[in-house]
């Protein structure tokens, strides 16, 4: 989405990387994001950013130990994933793998219809990207 007007969502979340001024670089290039809004800290930190893709944002930033706040990165699993909305999977698909995703499920069609895979970035966070807009079945 190249508007810098967003529709509003109730949210928004936050991801933490160890080195979050490369993994903007990579969400960019690997994923599609849009970076919107960075603001740098003191030895290279990443206090706040807005990266977006379509009309979702996630905000990514620099470990903050204080609050708990950690990248993924040699911990034994994760307790999240990120699902994102994308028109063509199958193309979504080769752009991550070939910039180094690491694919975890394989692109494919669900039984419900909906098509998508999954991969690990950089830094171990899960990302999900299909053609499912979650919601979508309530509408009427």
């Amino acid at each position: 989405m190249s508007d810098a007007r967003l529709s509003p969502s109730d949210i928004y979340p936050s991801i933490t990387y160890n080195d979050a001024a490369a993994a903007i670089d990579w969400l960019c290039a690997a994923f599609g994001f849009t970076r919107r809004f960075v603001v740098p800290g003191a030895g290279g930190r990443i206090e706040h950013s807005e990266l977006s893709i379509g009309t979702g944002v996630v905000m990514v930033g620099s470990p903050k130990p204080e609050l708990g706040r950690l990248s993924p990165v040699g911990m034994a699993g994760v307790c999240q994933a990120l699902n994102v909305y994308v028109d063509d999977p199958d193309a979504h698909h080769q752009r991550a793998v070939a910039a180094g995703a690491r694919v975890i499920r394989e692109l494919r069609t669900e039984d419900y219809g909906a098509r998508g895979y999954e991969v690990l970035d950089p830094e171990n966070h899960v990302w999900y990207f299909g053609n499912y807009r979650a919601g979508s079945y309530w509408e009427t």
